[in-house]
């Protein structure tokens, strides 16, 4: 290919112009750029590769080649010598002698269907490479072994469960009411009816499997919903309470919702709920908007940006055209659609831009009077699940809502939350049942989506199972229970991150410091009187310290005697007993109080110390009247004050 490559190249070399080049001091700027005529090489790489593929075939009807794994180097496409098949070694022979190198590569045996005849056959020129065959190696084996895995678990939906492994996450004591994890899966939160919030951090947590925070957002009321945003960075928190609250991702409150006037009769002119709420989640795709349902009878929509009033009021109504409680509510996967469901059993959904009527209803899809705990819709949007308080669950297709597509009954469900999701294939419909404590051990169930039978189930605890939530990310199950406990289910191969973080991780130890000294600060510009020495080590400070007299002040002994300086003496060393001791039990008679102050009447004329000095110039002498007798003091009182016999 030199040959004629060569004849294409140019290599003359262009004298610039001798103005420029008086100016700049030189006479040229080198050598012209080498051209390439394209359509050439094409045109020769695609008469090689013809011209190689008949000399193959030929040899290949011929000679029978043998199935040795080594024979893959003699028939690969690659152009070095090294890798050259003695086919190629023969027809480089001939091409060297025109002149020209083997820059096309070689065909493989299955184009031996091809008609290659003619040039014209062949078509436009292949890429290089194209004849190049995989040798059947260990990889490829390994590779056909975790295809035929995924099919079989295509097959067979129930090897994905991962139910392996589990760690327990200790909420408290009562009901685990509410879960929630982050897109990511790298938060857990739970809420109950402790009225507690704790957030868990896999990445963070150790063995010990302590939550980083806990706190009380909403007082003294049952925590009822807990769920991330679309983007992970706020919570929305849906108690008993009539105001829901947005926390962001380290708990501290972010927005809370206006409460609405409940002396107003037209719950569309309130600015918000006026009665306890009972569910809540977030808008999927947009990331500021979540809808709320209270008691009050209507589903309110809301806007993170705009606290003071809802966005927009859904009031859902019985066959009577009568208020309706609704007991929980949801968005469709595209975010079009609301859900809810009411106390009469009816399912009830409206266009998230139209509030006026319904786009779908079923007036009976429960039976009435009983709280549907859980709607959920499926990763396709064509259905839609159920979770009734009539111990039953059932499957809607959103095309038909008339009838349901299947129905399980006898799952006794008696928390008005209890949940059901679907697996991340939409193959498997998930949802635990509800026992009396320490009676019977309550169970995950799960079911086929199309043929809704039910294929397999976990024993969790012995308490009722009320939140389940499969992540599709972590494929890892969380489980929230009755007794207190958050279950994180995970298969250590098929599951990603979350719980598998935490369990490698050792315990920490807590670090005791024996000694509390005071923290040394360090001002390089501060005058030598108020700088501070610096410290060497801590034992010799130590050592100072007990040296200084002020620092190590010996404590004052108790005070023995009558007291000084203000401290009241021994005898209980408190107010209380000295007041007890001197005053309460003193044994002198006070019976007659002339005579208890006359005993002092001498001393005091002869030291007067009180009223006597303030009298000495004024009434230098004092004179008191002698006591009189009875009938003295009878003769002195006049006529009208003496008694009449």
């Amino acid at each position: 290919m030199d040959g004629w490559m060569d004849e294409k190249v140019s290599t003359d070399v262009e004298m610039t112009d001798p103005d420029v080049g008086a100016v700049m001091g030189f006479s040229g700027f080198g050598k012209k750029a080498r051209t390439f005529d394209l359509e050439a090489i094409f045109e020769q790489t695609r008469r090689t590769a013809i011209e190689r593929s008949r000399k193959v075939l030929e040899e290949e009807r011929s000679v029978v080649r043998p199935s040795d794994p080594t024979s893959c180097a003699g028939r690969s496409g690659h152009t070095g010598d090294s890798t050259r098949s003695p086919v190629d070694s023969e027809s480089g022979s001939d091409d060297s002698d025109n002149g020209s190198e083997k820059t096309g590569p070689t065909l493989p045996s299955q184009m031996s269907r091809l008609d290659v005849e003619g040039e014209s056959a062949m078509g436009p020129p292949l890429p290089q490479g194209y004849g190049k065959q995989q040798c059947e190696t260990d990889e490829e084996e390994e590779e056909d072994d975790g295809d035929e895995e995924e099919d079989d678990e295509d097959k067979n939906p129930l090897k994905r469960i991962p139910d392996s492994h589990e760690i327990t996450l200790t909420h408290g004591k009562k009901t685990v009411s509410a879960l929630g994890l982050d897109p990511s899966g790298a938060r857990l939160v739970t809420g109950g009816y402790d009225y507690e919030v704790k957030l868990w951090d896999f990445a963070g947590m150790d063995a010990s499997l302590q939550a980083f925070r806990s706190l009380q957002p909403c007082e003294c009321h049952q925590i009822k919903s807990l769920q991330y945003s679309s983007t992970g960075d706020v919570i929305l928190c849906v108690a008993g309470s009539a105001q829901a609250k947005v926390l962001d991702r380290d708990g501290f409150q972010v927005m809370e919702c206006v409460k609405g006037d409940q002396y107003i009769v037209d719950q569309a002119k309130t600015k918000g709920h006026t009665a306890m709420l009972n569910s809540g989640v977030w808008h999927p795709k947009i990331k500021e908007e979540f809808v709320t349902c209270s008691n009050d009878g209507t589903v309110r929509t809301w806007d993170m940006n705009n606290e003071k009033k809802h966005k927009s009021v859904f009031k859902p109504r019985s066959m009577q055209g009568k208020r309706v409680i609704p007991t929980t509510c949801v968005y469709s996967r595209d975010g079009k659609l609301i859900a809810a469901a009411c106390q009469d059993g009816s399912i009830q959904i409206w266009d998230r831009t139209v509030n006026v009527h319904t786009k779908f209803h079923n007036r009976q899809a429960h039976a009435p009077g009983s709280d549907t705990s859980c709607l959920s819709f499926s990763y396709d949007g064509n259905t839609l699940a159920s979770r009734g308080g009539d111990d039953t669950i059932k499957t809607w297709d959103m095309r038909n809502f008339r009838n349901p597509l299947n129905v399980a009954s006898g799952l006794p469900n008696i928390f008005p939350m209890t949940d059901c999701c679907f697996s991340p294939d939409d193959k498997l419909l998930v949802t635990g049942t509800s026992v009396k404590r320490g009676q019977e051990n309550g169970k995950l169930l799960f079911f086929d989506r199309e043929t809704f039978q039910k294929l397999y189930e976990i024993e969790v605890t012995d308490a009722s199972v009320i939140r389940c939530l499969w992540h599709p990310k972590l494929n890892q199950i969380m489980v929230g229970t009755g007794n207190g406990l958050a279950k994180v289910y995970y298969h250590p191969v098929k599951s990603q991150r979350g719980a598998k973080l935490c369990v490698v991780k050792t315990k920490r130890k807590a670090k005791q410091s024996q000694t509390v000294t005071q923290e040394y600060v360090i001002t390089p510009h501060a005058l030598p009187m108020f700088r501070e020495p610096r410290q060497k080590s801590t034992r010799k400070q130590l050592e100072k310290d007990r040296l200084d007299p002020v620092k190590s002040h010996k404590p004052e002994p108790p005070v023995s005697g009558p007291g000084r300086g203000g401290r009241v003496g021994t005898h209980g060393g408190t107010l209380s007993s000295f007041i007890v001791k001197n005053i309460a039990l003193d044994k002198t008679d006070d019976s007659n109080p002339r005579e208890a102050i006359l005993r002092h009447a001498k001393e005091a004329e002869q030291n007067p110390y009180w009223v006597a000095p303030a009298y000495v110039k004024t009434q230098p002498h004092a004179v008191f009247a002698a006591p009189e007798t009875e009938e003295e003091m009878e003769d002195d009182e006049p006529e009208w004050k003496k008694r009449k016999l």
